[in-house]
């Protein structure tokens, strides 16, 4: 594939946004190769993606962030991000000792689904090293005390392990610890986690036994990015499925497990993809 460049931006909605952008790539001899478009009418908002070839581009990539900030952004009132996408993103993963959503996300990984890299899985437990060592990726535990009185150095030590390896983002697929508002604050809409979502929803221990002794008929998950509001995050991808009084509390955990591992992925496909444009804790996902 040709070197493309990658432009996520919203601003209020004026006439002209659209053509000015697409004139200023047309004009700097870039093909455009993607555009996708959304307004919020209520909020007055406009959306917009658009990708071009860098291949013949007469502006040097190192210099496109400040002409785009000089022309447009200010007289926009514009927040963008801007990619390349020949510069993989870099996914540290984050885990516990649940292994369904580790192993779903390493195997796409391994069979070239996604175009990242995985230099690093983190733990607070040595379970699934096993796993780690099967995919050759390198796996770094911290244990943390039950009265949490080591998390700070435990943080900075990843953080610092973050650094070093040039992570661009961050998976929890199902790490049991609460992240720090620090970390939060390092990877602002950068840190994608997963977790069940029951109507009604059930917190504590064993939510699947719970929603078997309530009798649901649905099941589901929800994928969102991190913040410092427990679990109220941006929502980028949610599924459910339909459970019956033939389910037992065995069967509901498999259900969920195989749903919670899917909307993860689907999540972090679209993150690599940088189609996901965070507005007022809302996301829109581009196609």
């Amino acid at each position: 594939m040709k070197p493309t460049a990658i432009l996520l931006l919203h601003c209020p909605d004026e006439q002209g946004i659209i053509t000015e952008v697409t004139k200023f790539i047309a004009d700097n001899k870039g093909n455009i190769v993607y555009l996708d478009q959304y307004v919020d009418r209520q909020d007055g908002m406009f959306f917009m993606r658009i990708e071009w070839e860098m291949d013949q581009f007469l502006v040097p990539r190192e210099k496109l962030k400040d002409y785009i900030q000089t022309l447009y952004a200010a007289r926009y009132q514009m927040t963008f991000s801007l990619y390349f996408n020949d510069e993989k993103p870099r996914m540290a993963i984050f885990v516990s000792k649940m292994s369904h959503c580790l192993y779903d996300l390493l195997a796409r990984y391994k069979a070239g689904e996604w175009d990242v890299e995985i230099p690093c899985i983190i733990s607070n437990h040595e379970d699934l090293r096993y796993v780690a060592e099967q995919f050759e990726i390198p796996y770094y535990v911290w244990s943390i005390k039950k009265d949490h009185s080591n998390k700070d150095e435990v943080e900075k030590a990843e953080m610092e392990l973050l650094s070093k390896e040039k992570v661009t983002f961050i998976v929890l697929a199902r790490y049991m610890q609460i992240v720090t508002e620090n970390m939060i604050k390092a990877y602002p809409h950068h840190i994608i986690n997963i977790h069940h979502s029951f109507l009604p929803a059930f917190v504590g221990a064993k939510p699947y036994h719970q929603a078997w002794e309530r009798g649901v008929k649905i099941i589901g998950a929800t994928s969102h990015y991190v913040t410092t509001e427990l679990d109220a995050g941006p929502i980028i991808e949610q599924d459910v499925v339909r459970i019956t009084h033939k389910d037992s509390p065995e069967s509901l955990v498999l259900k969920g497990r195989d749903l919670e591992k899917i909307v993860l992925s689907r999540a972090v496909t679209k993150h690599i993809e940088r189609k996901i444009l965070v507005y007022n804790n809302k996301t829109i996902i581009f196609s």
